[in-house]
């Protein structure tokens, strides 16, 4: 139970790995532990693809922003929200098939944040560290094209893995106090946590830059959240066929 629950509650984001190849073994672990992940529905909306392509490295880290990892990383993966078998599987039943509504695009994103965790736990208990990378959103369209993805699909995360050659320490997150509410939500916890995790996390990112950066979460958040960020995802959802009703 202690080592499952340090997995957790010592997670760091990981970006720079040793020059050694992840095996073929653990690989195939990652996966089995992706696809024991809860579905709602046992619908399982999510295939994983794993980058080996040089070319194709080279293009998703310019898609991500520049992210060099994303090329570097002894293994890549990418997870995708799938719906394009159940398609399959429907015509074979020839039966409808209702893909416009929104529930289905959350359906499919929470199945592979789950069975993404998943992985990525398991990678981390055989010594690997990784990032999550949402960079991939970047350019949907030009992800779909570089990966060969379908109708009904759609790139949520990379995950780039190796052995870590790095610590960077942890990020603060939220008190809990501010995460944990009683039988309603309970605005004052978070207008009275704001502040103390202001402080919290400025005084992380001073002690990491060694003062180049001394902005906090809610400073940076605001920054991050005061324009429009991927427009394009909405965009390439309906042309992928969820019309998003």
């Amino acid at each position: 139970m202690k080592e499952t629950r340090d997995l957790i509650q010592t997670h760091q984001s990981i970006r720079k790995y040793k020059q050694e190849e992840v095996s073929e073994e653990i690989v195939q672990d990652l996966i089995e532990s992706a696809r024991w992940a809860p579905s709602s529905h046992h619908v399982q909306a999510y295939t994983v693809i794993r980058v080996t392509d040089v070319e194709k490295r080279k293009a998703l880290k310019e898609i991500t922003g520049g992210q060099k990892w994303v090329e570097e990383a002894p293994l890549f993966l990418v997870f995708v929200a799938d719906w394009h078998k159940h398609k399959v599987n429907n015509e074979k039943w020839d039966a409808s098939f209702e893909m416009e509504e929104t529930e289905n695009v959350i359906v499919g994103a929470v199945d592979v944040a789950l069975a993404a965790q998943n992985a990525l736990l398991t990678a981390r208990s055989y010594g690997l560290g990784g990032v999550m990378i949402g960079g991939i959103r970047n350019d949907l369209h030009e992800v779909a094209n570089i990966l060969d993805l379908p109708k009904h699909t759609f790139p949520v995360m990379g995950i780039c893995l190796g052995y870590p050659d790095q610590d960077p320490g942890q990020k603060p997150r939220f008190p809990k106090e501010v995460v944990l509410h009683e039988d309603r939500y309970d605005g004052e916890r978070i207008t009275e946590g704001l502040e103390p995790y202001e402080q919290e996390t400025s005084a992380y990112y001073e002690r990491r830059t060694k003062g180049k950066r001394t902005a906090g979460w809610g400073e940076n958040m605001a920054e991050y959240l005061n324009k429009p960020r991927r427009q394009q995802v909405t965009t390439f959802l309906k042309d992928q066929g969820f019309t998003l009703k």
